[in-house]
């Protein structure tokens, strides 16, 4: 049984799942506007859903060599941009922690991970953000642009683990691994 689990397929996503005092806000919105509101906490995506069975002590193993000599820092979010390039997208702009978010993705994506770098990733720069919208018709992605443009909130925190998830079959986000940063 234990050799089957090993060597099932599994669609995961590592991520940064932010810990806000104030993160009802960002719930709110995601409740109003984004359909996977109720399958996955807010996040930072690090490393897009890929299918694969590698073995889940490989995966821990490759996370642990890259995150090594990264330390906690601070996130802050703010602001809420519409994104139109492959959908009607709203995204909660990073203001600070950008630069360590790009290079963690960067170095997530070498080794056992390298074959999984989405080939629009070589076309389009890795935007660190946080999904709070995802709206079908143009007239409610309208509406949602007007309403979100209203918020000024600050999110603030300091991130110290990475996750990977497994998405199941409802989309539905488990978490698998957590690697603490120093």
């Amino acid at each position: 049984m234990e050799d089957a689990l090993k060597r099932a397929m599994f669609e995961r996503c590592i991520m940064i799942f932010p810990e806000f005092s104030n993160i009802e806000i960002i719930d709110e919105i995601r409740e109003m506007y984004d359909p996977l509101a109720s399958h996955v906490r807010p996040h930072i995506t690090l490393v897009f859903p890929f299918e694969s069975n590698i073995d889940s002590i490989q995966l821990k193993s490759h996370l642990e060599e890259v995150l090594a000599s990264v330390n906690s820092f601070p996130l802050v979010l703010k602001g809420i941009t519409p994104v139109k390039s492959f959908g009607n997208y709203l995204f909660l702009n990073i203001e600070n922690g950008k630069e360590e978010i790009v290079e963690i993705h960067r170095n997530l994506y070498t080794g056992i991970l390298e074959p999984y770098f989405p080939q629009w990733l070589k076309v389009d720069k890795y935007n660190p953000h946080m999904t709070v919208g995802k709206v079908e018709s143009e007239e409610k992605y309208k509406l949602a642009i007007e309403k979100t443009r209203e918020v000024t909130d600050v999110f603030e925190t300091i991130v110290n683990k990475i996750s990977v998830e497994i998405i199941d079959d409802n989309e539905d986000s488990m978490i698998e691994i957590e690697i603490g940063l120093k």
